[in-house]
């Protein structure tokens, strides 16, 4: 007789097992001395979510589920059923732990669930959907227990005594994988595919929550539709006021808002308070503000390690990458595909493309945000960046932002492996930032060793290179620049010269990044994490699930270093931004409140090396006050007698195609108006405000410099300015903040460019000087701090130059005469611009019609350049002071709001 629905699938509260033997399963055991940690689902089981009705791995395979139940809660129901027992069941899961409260009509809901399930299998015909089964006695058979029937919720005694035998229901279950596994099982238990992955941190609630973020997830596909991170906005409200629904639960942070829908208000109070305190616990970090009003908290033993030019920051980065085994995330200005990390190049094993798509085949997870540019104002063509990435891997995603045409850009450089080393700074993986200490001015090699550069083809593999075999050449191709010379064009062409290298010395490029690892490394990951998120749910073309959901690891496994990066040494790191709403979903400038108050702090001296140096607030123009926080701390100095010095670097000229000869470009002169009349023109400019309370005496305190080399090309001397492009501050040998932020409104207001930089302070000290006395220096801070001074000043040439004592007045003398002797032989020998003695544009064409001595006699003037000590000259101040250098109205610079500039 064929079974009835009614005799299968009994509705009674003592539920019939008889029929419900199964062959025996095996129980979970680990190996002796096998941490469970170790069964645990890695991390990239986030990219591979499947539905949970296809019975799914939830559980580690190996690692037992042990349920108690630990108490009971008795509350009055609004239906007739009057008094209602809740049943808290603790659980644990190799090192995770979580509680839930059921009430018995729970367990019997799963007990039917699970015995429906039991019935289908065994009348399923195909033999992989079977269930074996035996009805022989001897077969040492287990059965499916039984559930006590259900008894009046009135009696303590009775609630109290189904505790134990639920508890021993719940275990015995858990012990069977066909059980443990079915997805009424997992839902019971408040568990997903995302509950048991160490680096999401413990075990949360079932939206999911973690320890410092919620997301949602499809019930049909498993997807996840939406992260929520926990930001200093978080806020839990229950009630119909707040919701708009009777028994709602409102989860707030700055730039979204969840609603919860319960079936009681005990419920929502409930989801309420777990979910309070899990991020006021674990994730406690995020929900508040920190010193300067970061996201991130300062952490303490971080390893950090600093690197000036990009040759050994791209040569770390590429190692850092070898490493990836999880996920890689790149964020730039400009990114340029075809770049060689390593150099010179003899194969393509260290282009960043091919490197990219190497890890993308391990599995490993390319994500990579671009600015997309205005293409009428810039030639970064990030268009064709991304699709040459995208036809590498379908494991490599690119999204670009924002979609609007803005006057504002993503300016941050960031590359994070595996969320737990970061590198950042003011390199982009771009064209023309690779350099080392020899700023070489030209890069000939053996043409007859190199072969034809071949274009680049419509292709899923990346573009083909010439024979690197016999390669002698340090920038291939595009990577050969002369920003002020001509500006990138054909970016599609990669390995193809856009400058006669034969005729055109390049521009050297100066810039510092830093790489640092652990917490500080998850805080720039979530940074990345929240720009990406963001991005993904504010443009249409990236909601489809084609483009993931990124999720910010747990701090709790922070520390846990999968490799490290050699050279490191043990400070204190605090991430620091500028975003706005548009950038990231929420506003902060802690840049700019560290810059101010490690210069009002700075008790010795500053060293200032920046790309843009536009600042002293004037309340209308220009809002930064970096440049007024300089003043006020000289005058301060010079008020108390205190030794106290400021040194500045600075570009000779802004990085603008133009030609300088006749005055620069309309873009290149708005800079030095604005650089101008933040230095030394106008009544807000520093130096004016120096003059006034000092006279001449602030030489004694503050220097302005720029970098120049020399070389050879075509049988003939040639100079170059060394383009600074470091966003860099060292304060008394102890502090040192690096990042992508200029000093202009632009990078530190936050409401403009989005920029990232760390706040470095040392923890390990040695002994020092400082104005003659001895001095605990940071180790981080000081060897930096001497590697810039030691190159700046060619130090490897002038053994009785001692980088010890940047305050004494031995030293800082040395330092300028250093820059003047420097500046008066350029001048000499190649008139070099910009230049004090060309104050008009009819005193600019005089002096360029002079010819110079590198022309006129190339071995005097080489003769006269042995004298030149290492790269410092000083900043002209004088340039074209008596021309006004604004863009005239009429011009297309001059329509552009001024706020451009600044």
């Amino acid at each position: 007789m064929a079974a009835t629905s009614e005799s299968l699938f009994p509705s009674g509260g003592d539920l019939d097992s008889s029929q419900l033997q199964m062959e025996p399963d095996e129980v979970d055991t680990l190996k002796e001395g096998e941490d469970p940690a170790d069964r645990m689902h890695p991390f990239l089981a986030i990219y591979d979510l499947q539905p949970l009705k296809t019975h799914p791995l939830v559980f580690a395979p190996g690692v037992p589920v042990i349920a108690q139940v630990v108490g009971t809660e008795r509350y009055t129901s609004g239906s007739k059923v009057g008094t209602c027992t809740l049943y808290s069941v603790r659980l644990t899961h190799g090192d995770f732990t979580w509680t839930t409260k059921k009430k018995f009509r729970h367990f019997q809901e799963l007990h039917r669930d699970l015995l429906r399930h039991k019935v289908l299998m065994s009348l399923l015909p195909l033999a992989r959907f079977a269930v074996a089964y035996s009805p022989a006695p001897e077969a040492n058979n287990r059965e499916m227990p039984s559930l006590p029937r259900a008894g009046p919720e009135g009696s303590a005694r009775h609630a109290s005594s189904k505790q134990k035998y639920l508890e021993n229901y719940l275990n015995r279950l858990l012990t069977m994988s066909f059980y443990r596994n079915y997805h009424a099982m997992t839902e019971f238990l408040e568990v997903s595919q995302l509950s048991f992955i160490p680096d999401l941190g413990s075990k949360g609630l079932w939206l999911v929550v973690k320890d410092s973020f919620l997301l949602y997830m499809s019930l049909e596909t498993s997807a996840i539709t939406y992260v929520q991170l926990f930001d200093p906005g978080f806020e839990v409200q229950v009630g119909k006021r707040s919701t708009e629904a009777r028994y709602g639960v409102r989860i707030d942070t700055s730039h979204r808002s969840l609603i919860l829908k319960c079936s009681s208000y005990r419920q929502a109070r409930w989801w309420a308070q777990e979910i309070t305190e899990l991020a006021q616990g674990p994730g406690r970090d995020f929900v508040r503000l920190h010193r300067h009003e970061s996201y991130a908290p300062p952490r303490p033993g971080t390893l950090a390690r600093w690197f000036v030019n990009g040759a050994g920051y791209f040569a770390a980065a590429a190692d850092a990458i070898l490493q990836a085994q999880e996920e890689i995330f790149i964020t730039d200005w400009w990114l340029s595909p075809e770049i060689y990390l390593k150099r010179p190049a003899h194969s393509d094993d260290w282009r960043l493309d091919i490197m990219l798509k190497k890890k993308a085949e391990e599995g490993v997870r390319v994500s990579v945000l671009l600015f997309k540019e205005v293409e009428l104002a810039l030639t970064i063509n990030s268009g064709y960046s991304k699709k040459v990435l995208m036809l590498l891997h379908p494991n490599i995603k690119v999204m670009r932002h924002p979609n609007q045409v803005t006057l504002w850009a993503h300016h941050e450089k960031l590359l994070v492996v595996d969320q737990v080393v970061a590198f950042l700074g003011g390199l982009d993986l771009a064209y023309g930032r690779w350099d080392d200490l020899q700023y070489r001015l030209t890069d000939l090699g053996d043409s007859s060793a190199s072969a034809a550069p071949q274009p680049p083809t419509a292709r899923s593999d990346p573009p083909a290179t010439p024979d690197l075999s016999h390669n002698q050449l340090f920038w291939l191709g595009k990577d050969y620049s002369n920003l002020i010379t001509k500006d990138w064009v054909q970016l599609d062409r990669p390995f193809e010269d856009f400058i006669d290298r034969e005729t055109t010395p390049r521009m050297p490029w100066r810039d510092v990044g830093v790489v640092v690892h652990g917490s500080p490394a998850r805080d720039l990951a979530r940074h990345f994490i929240q720009r990406w998120n963001f991005t993904k749910t504010t443009k249409a073309k990236y909601k489809i699930p084609m483009y993931p959901y990124l999720l910010p690891k747990s701090t709790s496994t922070a520390n846990q270093l999968p490799f490290m990066l050699p050279g490191v040494q043990c400070t204190t790191v605090q991430v620091l931004r500028s975003v706005d709403h548009w950038s990231a979903g929420t506003l902060e400038n802690s840049i700019l409140n560290a810059y101010l108050h490690t210069i009002r702090e700075s008790q010795h001296f500053l060293y200032i090396e920046n790309q843009f140096f536009i600042s002293c607030s004037d309340g209308r123009t220009v809002l930064n006050k970096v440049g007024d926080e300089i003043v006020d701390r000289i005058l301060k100095a010079h008020k108390q007698g205190q030794c106290f010095r400021v040194y500045m670097l600075l570009p000779l000229l802004p990085g603008f195609e133009g030609d300088i000869s006749t005055g620069g470009g309309n873009s290149m002169q708005a800079i030095l108006h604005f650089t101008y009349r933040t230095l030394c023109r106008g009544e807000y400019s520093m130096l004016h405000r120096l003059k006034a309370a000092m006279g001449t005496a602030w030489r004694d305190y503050i220097s302005i410099c720029g970098l120049r080399t020399h070389g050879e090309l075509g049988r003939h001397p040639v100079s170059e300015l060394i383009y600074i492009h470091s966003k860099m501050l060292i304060a008394d040998d102890r502090t040192v903040i690096i990042g992508s932020a200029n000093i202009n409104d632009r990078s530190l207001l936050g409401k403009r460019d989005s920029e990232l930089a760390v706040l470095i302070e040392d923890t390990e000290m040695e002994a020092s000087l400082m104005n003659g006395v001895e001095y605990q220096a940071g180790r981080f801070a000081l060897s930096l701090r001497k590697h810039c001074f030691s190159v700046i000043l060619g130090a490897d040439a002038r053994p009785d130059l001692d980088l010890r004592d940047p305050v004494c007045d031995d030293f800082f003398q040395s330092w300028q005469d250093t820059a003047e002797s420097n500046a008066n032989i350029y001048e000499q020998i190649f008139r070099c611009l910009p230049s004090n003695a060309t104050r008009s544009l009819r005193a600019l064409r005089e002096y360029v019609a002079v010819e110079p001595l590198a022309t006129v006699s190339p071995p005097l003037a080489r003769s006269e350049l042995t004298q030149v000590q290492g790269h410092l000259v000083h900043f002209p101040l004088k340039f074209l002071e008596d021309e006004s250098l604004l863009p005239t109205l009429g011009s297309k610079e001059g329509m552009i709001p001024l706020e451009v500039w600044t």
